[in-house]
């Protein structure tokens, strides 16, 4: 790439990161490019950032340069090809000498479900107090699933959250929206990782999370083995009732245990349980590797603070010691009595699977990212 393109890319980059229109000098620097480099210029920068472009794109197809003008409108359309449309994407708005960019002042989040998916809403407040509601939905796996909101008022936001508190299954607490906008910054890590694309509609809201970074997770007490031996009692919570391992890798294990209850063999009492014991220990040591022990420790140490804030201490305290003896490498995962509990319930579902009373893809706990087309 030549000097000339390159710096022409770092506008375009500069203009993605600050979510603002492209200013003159911003304009000239592009319209300087030959026709040629400035159109592999801009369909380089679509390629690469595919929905997250499409704000930077639609404003300079609305410049007065020509030349800037057809070529952002070429990249559009070759997203366009793709799936991803720009009408999706309001036009940018003017800058205004003075005014701030829009910063999260309030924001709620639920509980977290068995897949790992929570929701999670941000709003914005701009200049004079103009307010707006960004609605997603957070996966730790795979990212931004869904995204929605607008403009809203003070009044309707009242409205829409005690609509939301009487109809959510999840619990739904209100938290500090700067942590709320790095658990969005966490998901969008996971799209750079796994070469993903957020959910569409995202890319008009990317730019308000420009300064959003990941915060610490939440920290794990000193294990309190007591806590730890009843940490299987979680699973009784309604809200969790969601929770277990996906049926789907535990589906040929489950069919072995119906076989087995089923079989003709005389077994006592205490062979039949040392058998499913065995079992159950073989599926947790099998599917719960450092990973996701890491993965299972978070969910439940978010879920630790969501049930703080509802005031629900002794649930939240067993959530914070199950989590610690998942986090303690030196401890199997199959002698922690939560895991054990993931892994039954995921036999019990996988068994209702195999025997038609449930549907497989109803009990799936594999949320699946959209790829860019």
């Amino acid at each position: 790439m030549s000097e000339p393109a390159a710096a022409g890319r770092r506008v375009l980059d500069a203009l993605l990161a600050g979510g603002t229109p492209p200013g003159p000098d911003q304009v000239r620097a592009l319209a300087a490019l030959d026709a040629e480099s400035l159109d592999a210029v801009l369909a380089r920068f679509a390629a690469d950032h595919g929905a997250a472009a499409v704000t930077v794109l639609g404003a300079l197809a609305e410049q007065d340069s020509r030349g800037v003008r057809r070529a952002a409108r070429r990249a559009l359309y070759r997203l366009e090809q793709r799936g991803i449309r720009p009408a999706t994407t309001p036009p940018a708005r003017p800058v205004v000498a003075g005014r701030r960019p829009p910063r999260p002042v309030r924001a709620w989040l639920s509980g977290v479900d068995g897949s790992g998916s929570r929701a999670a809403w941000i709003v914005f407040e701009g200049d004079w107090g103009a307010l707006r509601l960004c609605s997603l939905i957070v996966n730790d796996v795979a990212g931004i699933l869904e995204v929605a909101g607008g403009d809203v008022t003070k009044k309707r936001l009242d409205r829409e959250l005690a609509g939301l508190r009487a109809s959510q299954k999840l619990p739904w607490v209100e938290t500090d929206p700067a942590r709320a906008a790095g658990l969005v910054a966490e998901a969008l890590a996971l799209h750079r990782e796994a070469g993903t694309e957020p959910a569409a509609g995202f890319a008009r809201w990317q730019p308000l999370f420009a300064a959003a970074v990941p915060g610490p997770p939440p920290a794990a007490p000193p294990r309190d083995e007591a806590l730890v031996a009843r940490s299987a009692e979680l699973l009784e919570l309604p809200e969790l009732a969601g929770w277990f391992l996906d049926p789907e890798a535990v589906q040929a294990d489950a069919v072995e245990r119906l076989q087995a209850r089923d079989s003709r063999l005389v077994l006592s009492e205490q062979q039949r349980g040392e058998r499913e014991e065995a079992l159950v220990t073989r599926v947790v040591e099998r599917e719960l590797g450092p990973g996701e022990r890491r993965r299972w420790a978070r969910r439940l140490l978010e879920t630790a603070l969501v049930l703080d804030a509802d005031d629900r201490r002794e649930p939240a305290a067993l959530a914070r010691a199950a989590a610690a003896a998942l986090l303690d490498e030196t401890r199997p995962a199959w002698q922690v009595p939560f895991a054990r509990a993931l892994a039954t319930r995921a036999l019990d579902v996988a068994g209702e699977v195999s025997l038609g009373r449930l549907r497989a893809a109803d009990v799936s706990r594999r949320p699946t990212p959209r790829r860019p087309a």
